[in-house]
Order: C-alpha cells, then structure tokens, then sequence
C-alpha cells in the first residue's frame, strides 16, 4: 500500500470496492477519507419532494468532498518530499483539495490554472489554494494550461493528477462511492433512490458513479448537471469516461463486468448559467434553502447548480432523489 507522512495511517479499512475486487487492493491507495459518508433526508414539507443528500462534505477531516475520493487512488504512490502537479480552474476545488491531501502525505503541489469567471467562493477558493501550493501559474486559458503543465512535468520528475482528477484511476474511488451507497440501501438507510443527481465538470464523478451502479444493480438513473461548456463534457463523454473504469477493473480482475446503459446517465443542460463559474440566480435561492435546512454551504460553481437541478427534479414528479453533495465548505468558516 502507499507509504508518505507519518500524519496517514498505514492501516487502510476495507471499502466494498476491495471487498467486491480483492485483486483491486493491490492498487496503492492513500487513507484520506473517512468513510462511508452519512446520509440525510431533507423535510419533504420544505422542500416540495423526496430528496436525500449525500453528504460527502463529511468524508474527511478537513477538505473533504468529492475530489477526496478519487485522490486516494491518485496520490496512492506518493511519498514524503515528492512533488506532485495538476491544473483547473482559477477557482478550482481539484486544485485546493489536491494541494491539502498531498501536503497531508508529506509531498509539494504545483498548479497552473487558468482564468474563469469568478464568484465570491471561487475566490475563496483561489485564494486558499494559492496558500497551499508552492507554486501556482495562471494562464488564459484550458489549452495552454496544460501544455504549460506538460512542459513543467517534462522538466523534473512529478505525480502528475489530471484536471477533476478524472482518469480511470481516479474513478476507481467513485466506483467505490457507488457499491458504499449499495450498502447503505441494503442496510435500510435510505431507500433506494429513482435518480442520484451530482455535478458534471470534468466527467470522473458521474462517470465513476454509473459503472458502480451497474456492477452493484443498482436500478438508478445517474443526472449530470452540467456546469462547464456542452464541447468539454456531455453523455457521450460520461459514457466513454465509465467504459474505461470499467476496463481498469477488468485489466486488474478479469472479471466480465456489465455495461453501463446510455439511458442509465442523463445529464441536465440548464443549470449551467452561461458560463463556468457564472452564478446561477435559482441555484442561490436552492443554496438559501439548504443552509437554511441543514446548515450547508454550497459553491456557485459546481454544487448549488447541482442541488438546483436536484430540487426541480424532486419537486416535479416527487421520484426519489439523491443529491450528491461534493463541496465542503467547512474549511471557509474557520
């Protein structure tokens, strides 16, 4: 398993993923989080439907969320003293919590972002990430932030973890949160939900969500509410995203895994706002409605979009529905 600080314990509990795929724990993984994260139900009388939220704003003692999940398979090899490199956003979450759990293993994290519409979170947001990177580049642009960043990681060796740390490696920790929500459903902690709605950013989250409901059964529907531009993510990319996880596990098991079915993602285009970052005026009045509830906070860019999507929804046609919390907002009040 992976080494790094003394601040990681060495000891890594089982999650159902290396219980479902013992093969699979010969993959080295970092114990970053603290699973499985609770669930809640929200007052149907409030909030005009059957909605549960997942709270993986609870998964880790600081910075949790759902970058958490996928970063412990992404930082599973890296050591005390390594470097590691990523890019996003300038307001980026990938790249705040990438830079607090690999500072957790004893390693230095470099960033290059580009520029985005920003919203008071994202500079929150920017700001604490820059605190805890060594160092951070800012470009105009997607494209040139990742050839800024291959030139960097060609230059000394580096870990390098993708944009939303989305790659079949990093799903694998998605995969996991899919067969941990089975669990839940069979311990009767919540029934099980008709639709499970999460952020669409980079892909990896949806796409990790859909191949562990199929291989678990679970009879869901996966709604991607889409927060960057329709030409960087879509159905067709979560499908392709989810195949590959699905080929990872295979490559480690042999197992013959099922597929996942086209009708099994959906993804909601009408929460993007205009742009990645943009505010979204009913996203805030949902946002309202939640701390109200619960005392959460949600972020402008990903997660109150999503919880906007997620509340329409349930309000509609009153299907069960599980809104995938993937923001912790914790680390702001302190």
């Amino acid at each position: 398993m992976s080494g790094g600080s003394g601040e990681v314990p060495v000891h890594l509990h089982p999650l159902p993923l290396i219980r479902r795929f013992p093969a699979l724990g010969e993959i080295p993984r970092a114990s970053l989080g603290h699973f499985p994260s609770p669930i809640e139900q929200l007052p149907e009388g409030e909030v005009g439907g059957a909605l549960w939220i997942k709270r993986d704003d609870l998964n880790a003692e600081s910075f949790g969320g759902n970058k958490v999940r996928a970063l412990e398979f992404l930082l599973g090899a890296v050591q005390q003293g390594d470097r590691v490199l990523t890019a996003g956003g300038e307001g980026s979450t990938h790249v705040l919590v990438t830079a607090a759990m690999a500072r957790r293993l004893g390693a230095r994290t470099s960033a290059v972002r580009w520029a985005q519409e920003m919203n008071p979170t994202a500079r929150l947001v920017a700001a604490r990430a820059s605190e805890l990177c060594e160092r951070i580049v800012t470009v105009h642009s997607p494209i040139v932030a990742l050839v800024r960043a291959a030139l960097m990681g060609a230059r000394s060796r580096v870990y390098w973890i993708p944009v939303g740390g989305t790659s079949p490696l990093g799903m694998l920790g998605h995969v996991n949160a899919a067969l941990e929500l089975a669990d839940q459903v069979a311990a009767g902690v919540l029934p099980l939900p008709e639709r499970i709605v999460v952020p669409l950013g980079s892909g990896g989250t949806a796409a990790g969500l859909a191949a562990g409901c199929a291989i678990a059964g679970l009879e869901t529907t996966i709604v991607a509410a889409r927060v960057t531009p329709r030409v960087v993510v879509n159905r067709a990319r979560v499908l392709r995203l989810a195949r590959a996880a699905l080929r990872l596990i295979h490559h480690h098991t042999g197992e013959r895994l099922p597929s996942v079915q086209r009708g099994r993602v959906h993804v909601v285009h009408d929460v993007y706002g205009g742009a990645y970052g943009r505010p979204l005026p009913a996203a805030r009045t949902g946002a309202a409605l939640l701390e109200r509830l619960s005392g959460v906070r949600l972020d402008e860019s990903y997660s109150a979009k999503a919880f906007a999507a997620a509340l329409a929804l349930a309000r509609r046609d009153q299907r069960r529905t599980l809104f995938w919390l993937t923001f912790d907002a914790r680390w702001m009040r302190g």
